[in-house]
């Protein structure tokens, strides 16, 4: 049998509410409590965060310059660099026991990716890996970025698509400490910056793949559920 999804939808939360709760969810799936696995779909304030991988040249700003700008900045225990999280930007955070999938975490990343070319293929952007590189790539420019953090198999934090996001805050960083990436989105690549029926497109986009590429039997509608505490 396939293992079964609940599906939350968070609308706009601060990051360090949802670091939070992701934190409780994952303490609860390891205990037991929950069964089911989670994909909880947010957009941020802005948030620049740091993960276990930074490197020092990849802040440019010191973090007081960037709070100044209304930019919080927390490090956090996932891996990767620096990225930012933003209006306009949907992040989703997985909630899987890895041990009903596959105990590995390269094939955990190489889904996420997967998952997130289907989705831009079905809005219209043609995606693609970057050898050596996490995340996901069209035309040679960055559209999304995927950092993540394991304990006993359960996993959290996540991925982040660029869906209407303003690009300009990435020039504050260096995105994932690469140096000369391009950033771009949904919106750019397609040409409809100020289409807000963007945003649902791109959230159930994400939300069916997720769904085909890790073999979900159902999803959860994309409400607050009872598993997620407010």
């Amino acid at each position: 049998m396939s293992p079964a999804l609940e599906l939350v939808d968070l609308g706009r939360r601060p990051y360090l509410e949802v670091l939070e709760l992701q934190r409780d969810l994952c303490r609860r799936k390891m205990s037991g409590e929950l069964d089911a696995d989670l994909l909880l779909l947010v957009e941020h304030e802005p948030v620049v965060t740091l993960g276990r991988g930074l490197r020092p040249g990849s802040l440019p700003l010191p973090p007081a310059a960037l709070e100044q700008r209304g930019i919080t900045v927390v490090e956090v225990e996932r891996g990767g660099d620096v990225t930012y999280h933003g209006p306009g930007q949907l992040v989703g955070y997985p909630i899987l026991d890895l041990r009903r999938h596959r105990e590995d975490l390269h094939w955990y990343l190489r889904r996420l990716e997967e998952s997130l070319i289907l989705a831009l293929g079905r809005l219209g952007v043609p995606a693609e890996r970057n050898a050596g590189l996490t995340g996901v790539w069209t035309g040679g420019r960055k559209i999304a970025s995927i950092g993540i953090h394991v304990k006993q198999w359960v996993t959290f934090h996540g991925f982040a698509l660029n869906v209407t996001t303003d690009l300009s805050f990435f020039d504050l960083i260096v995105p994932c400490g690469i140096p000369g990436v391009v950033m771009t989105s949904v919106a750019r690549e397609l040409g409809r910056p100020d289409d807000p029926a963007l945003w649902d497109e791109a959230r159930l986009a994400v939300a069916g793949a997720f769904r085909t590429t890790f073999g979900f039997e159902t999803v959860g509608g994309l409400e607050p559920s009872g598993a997620v505490r407010s």
